[in-house]
């Protein structure tokens, strides 16, 4: 090149448009469409927070166990309202109840009752009670009906069956020795329906009063016959602390208690 002449700009050489051929890319080229596009999705996955790898199964949370259920038992007790004075006016007869104090240290009055034994009928069992609660001597009249209930304790749920009788005073004074009984008392036959603490022992005075009626105009032949009951076979639970009777030969350190209305001379 001599001194008069000027250098000829160089060309640059411009970008070769068109597909590659197929093959292997070369070290350092670009992907292809596809391979950026797949390579995008799989960023966006990374930065989303999403994991393409499969997730290992949850594990299925195990039912609760349910609470272990109460056993059921079935008892069955018998008692009776004892009427003194049932041949006479009505005005004047007298029904004996026993009392006890609830957990709220209310006097509860109530009819007297308790568990039928092995080898007793319902009515044995009403005559036994009464005699045991009471301290007074009686005979059955008539049925006056039956109450079942159903209570929880000591970890039992049981369904109680009582069997009640109207009966008549033979002999006896009242008294409050049995321990599961606080007092007991004669009361007025048309007080009872106050008196008595439960709906269902309310309900049995009523149908005792009519029963008293007939007997008054018809005889005892008029009475509806006792409904048939045989001795039990087999003993039952008792969900309640059983009575312990005092030792008869064993005088008592305070006098003797009589009627019910505590410690007597």
């Amino acid at each position: 090149m001599s001194d008069g002449e000027q250098p000829k700009p160089r060309r640059r050489r411009g970008r070769r448009r068109g597909r590659r051929a197929a093959g292997p890319p070369e070290p350092g080229s670009q992907a292809p469409d596809s391979a950026r596009t797949a390579g995008a999705k799989q960023n966006a996955s990374t930065a989303s927070g999403q994991n393409n790898t499969p997730s290992p199964k949850a594990q299925k949370s195990r039912p609760r166990r349910p609470p272990d259920r109460l056993r059921t038992v079935h008892e069955t007790s018998a008692g009776g309202l004892v009427i003194d004075g049932i041949d006479g006016p009505k005005d004047r007869q007298v029904a004996a109840l026993i009392g006890r104090v609830d957990r709220r240290g209310r006097m509860l009055w109530s009819l007297p009752k308790g568990h039928i034994e092995m080898g007793e009928t319902a009515e044995q069992t009403a005559i036994r009670e009464v005699a045991e609660e009471t301290g007074i001597q009686g005979s059955v009249l008539a049925a006056l009906g039956s109450i079942d209930y159903w209570f929880v304790t000591e970890g039992r749920r049981v369904h109680k069956t009582v069997h009640h009788y109207l009966m008549r005073f033979l002999d006896g004074e009242l008294s409050d020795e049995d321990i599961e009984v606080t007092e007991v008392a004669w009361v007025p036959l048309h007080e009872l329906p106050a008196k008595l603490a439960y709906a269902d022992e309310r309900r049995l005075a009523a149908v005792a009063d009519q029963l008293i009626d007939t007997l008054h105009t018809d005889g005892p032949e008029a009475l509806p016959p006792l409904p048939p009951t045989t001795p039990r076979r087999r003993g039952q639970t008792h969900s309640h602390t059983r009575r312990h009777r005092p030792d008869p030969t064993a005088q008592p350190q305070n006098g003797r208690r009589t009627n019910g209305c505590g410690q007597g001379p």
